[in-house]
């Protein structure tokens, strides 16, 4: 903006050339040289000092040579070419390197008639300690990246789901199939089944294993935060992001892999929210107007019973039917209790090296104890096996491991199937997946009631393609 001034001291122009004499003469004392070239680059001055360093006795005999003889490697002529100045620079000498700004001389006009350099320092040492702090800066920074790439990397294998049980060796030959394509896929079962192991097993198999495996854990996030953290904020979009905003996990992500544990716990609005994503690829950070793209392979995992969610309301279909494309179920431990050995015996040897005692213990099982461990039900599944174990250690001078140390801290009854399993079983239970094309076909059939039987409005009133509507209606073999 224009000022204009009405009272301008008289002296004005007198201050204003006293002040560019006195800041030439200053940098001109304190700078180990001072060099001024007119609009051909051709030298105009140059002090003594800075004339004697290049071998010129006489400062007057390198008055009109141009730059490059009196200056070997000079980059005025570059300066009056551009108009722009070279702020900092590191000039090569045949002695030390010198330590240069170079700047422009314009007329009236804008048009550069010259060029004006200064040789700051004539030892690099002086700027040591800028060297060395922003050498610093710079290895902490590359410290702090590998170190959040390490954090973002798969931390588990399919090795490390151990067992060898048919129930096992299925879920493995799942996991690995999911692991060569990119489809979404959906973990389900109890907890401490090792669903967020096989996640992480998924994630390293694939082709996206050299890029981040970002974590979030949605039933640990208040529905507040949940939207901040899935898509980031802009810079003054809420209370604590004035300065720098925040990067949401799926930008995080990008490329990579999402997991989505606990999804059965998300709330409504945001399951909308999630479902555009997963369509579009791309979002708005919270209060901002920028679109970002995002690559990323989601993996969800829940405990809870999804389809009952559905029914009451909780979870969105279509949201469900997105990610129900790869479904793996992650057996409880009571159906693959012939693991229970292999366990044990990995839980006790990883807590020996958790332990730090200064020696290596080699902890042993009796044929009691492990009796033992294969007669619960263990509700709380392989965490609850781990929990079991890590206790009756801490309490155990010995290295064998028998079933008087743990009756203490296992349950004494026996395993079973819940009651709930108990009541399916004597009714002669439907399998899962005619129970789950029953649901399908009550879901699309009250679709077509609600659009007055119209497949196209059904299908985008549930968010799912004209095509895949009508082969679900011919597969269900659904009445239109």
């Amino acid at each position: 903006m224009r000022n204009d001034w009405i009272n301008v001291p008289a002296d004005y122009s007198d201050v204003m050339r006293r002040a560019m004499e006195s800041l030439f003469k200053t940098f001109e004392n304190l700078s180990e040289g001072t060099f001024i070239v007119d609009a051909d680059a051709r030298v105009v001055w140059i002090n003594k000092r800075y004339a004697a360093r290049f071998g010129f006795s006489d400062p007057t005999d390198a008055i009109g040579l141009d730059c490059e003889a009196v200056i070997p490697n000079s980059l005025m002529r570059e300066v009056v070419a551009t108009g722009k100045p070279i702020l900092l620079d590191v000039l090569e000498t045949d002695r030390e390197p010198l330590v240069v700004t170079r700047l422009p001389l314009k007329d009236d006009q804008g048009a550069t008639v010259g060029a004006i350099g200064f040789a700051l320092f004539d030892e690099m040492k002086a700027l040591t300690p800028l060297f060395a702090h922003y050498s610093r800066v710079q290895q902490e920074l590359i410290a702090t990246r590998q170190s959040l790439a390490q954090a973002r990397r798969a931390k588990y294998t399919f090795a490390s789901f151990v067992g060898t049980s048919p129930a096992s060796l299925e879920v493995k030959r799942q996991a690995r199939r999911a692991a060569l394509v990119d489809s979404p896929v959906l973990l389900l079962g109890e907890t401490g089944t090792g669903k967020e192991l096989l996640a992480h097993a998924i994630h390293g198999a694939s082709t996206r294993a050299a890029k981040p495996l970002v974590t979030v854990n949605v039933a640990a996030i208040p529905d507040t935060l949940l939207e901040v953290e899935f898509f980031g904020a802009a810079p003054g979009a809420y209370t604590g992001a004035e300065r720098k905003g925040r990067v949401g996990k799926f930008e995080l992500a990008d490329g990579g892999t999402l997991f989505l544990d606990e999804i059965g716990d998300m709330p409504l609005p945001l399951q909308g929210k999630l479902l555009r994503v997963l369509q579009d690829k791309e979002f708005e950070p919270l209060g901002s107007n920028r679109i970002v793209r995002a690559d990323v392979r989601i993996i969800a995992a829940t405990s809870a019973d999804l389809p009952a969610l559905v029914a009451a309301g909780r979870f969105r279909a279509d949201l469900f039917y997105r990610l129900n494309v790869l479904t793996i179920h992650a057996p409880p431990l009571r159906e693959r209790l012939g693991d229970i050995e292999a366990l044990a015996y990995a839980i006790l040897e990883d807590l020996s090296g958790e332990a730090r005692t200064g020696r290596i213990r080699q902890f042993v099982l009796h044929d009691d104890a492990l009796r033992l461990l294969t007669a619960c039900a263990w509700p709380g599944n392989v965490r609850e096996l781990r929990n079991t174990l890590e206790r009756a250690l801490m309490l155990s001078d010995s290295e064998h491991i028998d079933a008087r140390a743990l009756a203490p801290f296992i349950d004494s009854k026996p395993a079973a199937l819940p009651a709930r399993a108990e009541k399916a079983q004597a009714e002669a239970a439907v399998p899962y997946a005619q129970a789950m094309n029953d649901f399908e076909r009550r879901f699309l059939a009250d679709a077509l009631r609600a659009s007055g039987g119209r497949v196209v409005e059904a299908a985008q009133r549930i968010g799912i393609g004209r095509a895949t509507m009508y082969k679900k209606i011919a597969a269900l073999g659904i009445e239109v």
